[in-house]
């Protein structure tokens, strides 16, 4: 088997290919040049890995939830080479791929979402489905108060949320009797994008995998960015506002 895994989530730029029993992997810390540094790094990555892209059987990418840009360039950039080379394309879960790293059987995935939000999943290692992850909380985006419950204890946590000195004591008030450890300082990877997308392929075969879910993005938060016309409908209320405020500022006290 021969198969390219990309993932961009989060700052770190992540590649690797499975080559046979071989997996060959390049990350870096990418800031915001995801896209300027990626093809550079996919050919050095390709040298590697002693194969070009037309004999990869398949794309698999890590399709989120996490950085709306990241994200984003993940699934292009996948979408972009397998339509390019004719080849299949795996979406993989972000928060899956997290729970892979944790290797334990009971994980639960929190990342952070930014505005005092949280991305969440717990999983369980099972034969219910091809990437040898069951699913106990699907992945959905959480305020503190939102936060879901979970069920027995010893599970292992995961996830930049635990890292976060703002969010990290939520989750412990939320889960720390049912948490076994923390597993700190996981950034999502492309090893193990690949690995979950290697299993699916193994178990089920290509065409199965590809068919489990549809090649899109996974953002969970609806609203991601404003449109150039919100934008201009917030800033003419910011500047009434501002008139208003000018206005009261200089109106006489009449009481006095």
């Amino acid at each position: 088997m021969r198969l390219l895994a990309l993932e961009t989530s989060t700052e770190r730029l992540s590649l690797a290919i499975v080559n046979g029993g071989e997996l060959f992997a390049r990350e870096m810390d990418a800031g915001q040049r995801h896209s300027e540094l990626a093809i550079a790094e996919l050919n050095g990555l390709l040298r590697d890995a002693g194969c070009m892209l037309a004999d990869l059987d398949a794309i698999a990418f890590g399709r989120g939830p996490g950085s709306f840009v990241g994200v984003r360039i993940a699934c292009g950039l996948a979408m972009g080479l397998a339509l390019g080379a004719g080849k299949p394309l795996l979406p993989v879960g972000t928060l899956m791929a997290l729970a892979e790293q944790a290797d334990a059987d009971r994980v639960l995935v929190a990342v952070d979402a930014r505005v005092g939000e949280f991305y969440v999943a717990a999983y369980a290692r099972g034969e219910a489905d091809a990437s040898g992850w069951h699913a106990l909380v699907e992945p959905l985006l959480a305020r503190a108060d939102q936060l879901p419950i979970l069920a027995g204890t010893d599970w292992v946590a995961i996830g930049s949320a635990f890292d976060s000195p703002a969010l990290k004591p939520i989750l412990a008030e939320r889960y720390g009797r049912q948490l076994s450890r923390v597993q700190h300082g996981c950034l999502p990877s492309a090893r193990q994008v690949a690995g979950i997308a290697a299993r699916r392929i193994t178990r089920v075969g290509i065409a199965a995998a590809v068919a489990s879910e549809p090649a899109t993005p996974l953002y969970l938060r609806n609203h991601v960015a404003d449109t150039i016309k919100e934008r201009r409908v917030a800033k003419a209320a910011k500047h009434l506002q501002k008139q208003h405020d000018a206005q009261q500022s200089i109106v006489p006290d009449v009481a006095a």
